[in-house]
């Protein structure tokens, strides 16, 4: 998998049981898995489809720090699978934590919004590297 995006969970972002709030990290990885998506695809029209089951393994608290990581599942004409996932970074022990995963589908859009064709070049390419 490759690190798409880091954050640290600041006081801002806790809920009311003293967690990262589940819909503030469900966003960290939306905009990860987009960016991330728009990346391999070679174009910054891409929007988030379809996000499947999410799964909260453990909280995060204040002052965590947060590695997001993507992979590609595959790659559709219009469209690109990912399997995105959040781990804490235990400095201690210097290894990482899942803490929540899931997969994210996201879909090339023109201008106007409606959906088109990933370059072939580009999907052969991402083809090539699964």
């Amino acid at each position: 998998m490759e690190l798409i995006s880091t954050k640290i969970c600041k006081t801002s972002d806790i809920g009311v049981n003293d967690n990262l709030f589940g819909g503030a990290l469900l966003s960290w990885m939306d905009e990860a898995g987009g960016t991330f998506a728009a990346t391999k695809c070679c174009t910054p029209n891409m929007i988030t489809l379809k996000i499947d089951e999410v799964l909260f393994k453990k909280p995060v608290k204040v002052k965590q720090h947060i590695k997001i990581y993507g992979k590609i599942l595959g790659v559709g004409k219009s469209s690109i699978k990912i399997f995105v996932e959040a781990r804490t970074v235990d400095f201690k022990n210097k290894g990482e934590i899942p803490v929540c995963s899931t997969e994210m589908l996201f879909v090339r859009i023109s201008d106007n919004g409606a959906a088109m064709p990933i370059d072939e070049n580009v999907r052969v390419n991402i083809v090539k590297s699964l």
